[in-house]
Order: C-alpha cells, then sequence, then structure tokens
C-alpha cells in the first residue's frame, strides 16, 4: 500500500508547483516506526506521504471470563498537508490514513465451563467462539506539529494527532455446545467487547523523528 500512496504525493507535487526542497524523514512513537516523503510546495504549505506500522503481537487475555487468544496487528499508509500558520516550524495538519488495524481473538473449549452472556456453557475441544475487531480501512487525520519546513540539511520534527474513527467488532461461534446458545446471549457478551472497544474513538500519533532536507 505504501508505493501507491507515496506515488498520489510525488504526483499531486508534480503538478501543483515548480520543484521546491525535498525532504526523507523517520520517526518512532505512536503507530510505530514510520518512513516518509515530504515536499514542500510553498514557504507556508507541505505535502508529504509516509508509512507507519507497529508490526503484530500475539497474548493470551481474558474477557468477562473467557480467556481468547489474540493476535493483533497494525500499519498504516498516510497522506498529509501540513500549513505553518506563524512562519516558523510550528504546524497544522490535515490529510487520510489508509489503516491496516485489527485484532483477531480466538476462544476454544477446554472441557471447563464458559460464561457466555449470562449463562454458563460447557465446553468441548470443537467449539470455538472467534472475535474480529477492525477499525476502518480509510480515517480523516487532523493534528498539530513541528517540523518539514522548506530549510536544508538536519532537523527535527514532532507530530500530534489522530486518525478519527470507530472500530467494528463481529464474531463467529460454533460447536456442539456453543451452537446451542442462544444469539441473545451471545450478543450481551459481544456488547461487553464493543463498550470496551467503544472508549476508542480515533487512531493517535504521537510521534518524533529526524528529517534531512536537500
Amino acid at each position: 500500500m505504501i508505493r501507491p500512496a507515496l506515488a498520489l504525493a510525488a504526483a499531486l507535487v508534480a503538478t501543483a508547483a515548480p520543484a521546491q526542497a525535498g525532504e526523507v524523514y523517520a520517526g518512532v512513537g505512536l503507530p510505530g516506526v514510520l518512513v516518509g516523503y515530504a515536499h514542500s510546495l510553498s514557504p507556508t504549505i507541505t505535502v508529504r506521504g509516509d508509512f507507519a506500522t507497529l508490526g503484530s503481537r500475539s497474548e493470551r487475555s481474558n474477557e468477562e471470563g473467557i480467556t481468547y487468544d489474540t493476535k493483533a496487528s497494525f500499519s498504516r499508509t498516510g497522506l498529509f498537508a501540513d500549513w505553518f500558520v506563524a512562519g516558523g516550524g510550528f504546524r497544522l495538519t490535515g490529510g487520510v490514513t489508509f489503516n491496516r488495524l485489527k485484532a483477531d481473538m480466538h476462544a476454544r473449549g477446554d472441557g471447563t465451563n464458559f460464561q457466555i452472556g449470562d449463562v454458563s456453557v460447557p465446553s468441548s475441544a470443537a467449539d470455538r467462539l472467534d472475535v474480529k475487531i477492525e477499525y476502518p480501512k480509510v480515517t480523516p487525520y487532523l493534528g498539530i506539529g513541528y517540523g518539514h519546513q522548506p530549510d536544508s540539511g538536519w532537523g527535527f520534527v514532532a507530530d500530534l494527532g489522530a486518525s478519527i474513527g470507530k472500530a467494528k467488532v463481529s464474531e463467529t461461534h460454533s460447536g456442539p455446545n456453543f451452537s446451542l446458545v442462544s444469539q441473545a446471549e451471545v450478543d450481551k457478551e459481544m456488547a461487553e467487547v464493543r463498550d470496551n472497544v467503544a472508549k476508542f474513538k480515533a487512531i493517535p500519533q504521537i510521534t518524533v523523528g529526524v528529517n534531512y532536507r536537500f
């Protein structure tokens, strides 16, 4: 996904203005490690594109009495425009991010009782409950920051902002015991998961890094 996004940013630069200072940059924080390219259209406007990733991780967690094996992964590509409102390094940033942020949660029967909604259900090795949490693939971005102004040489960059969007929760369940649980009880269980996810209405960005202008 990074290649078409950066190609689009380069095309916007080529058609919008004569060549100004180009820049490569890298940073760390949330959402992970990032690399990008920026180009100044004027002393007050810079456009850029970058790719960030946290990679993937697996862990075991307990949600409302059910033990899940969870695998989460996150990466995103962003296209941004920076406006240097005061003529210095401080800027306002707007743009769009293309996200791959999801978590797959798998619960497997182990012979014990599982609490699903308000009922306790015996489980077998053939019983399974799978939950997927996924943020929107495309979200608007708003933020503030420092850096990417049209100077030459090395510099410092920082960003504080968020991609705005809420996650969607879906589930499937199967097996000789879990398939007998009413959908109403499963919906109660999922409501508890959704309540936890609903606390996060945006994907934050808090990053610091360095850039080099040429």
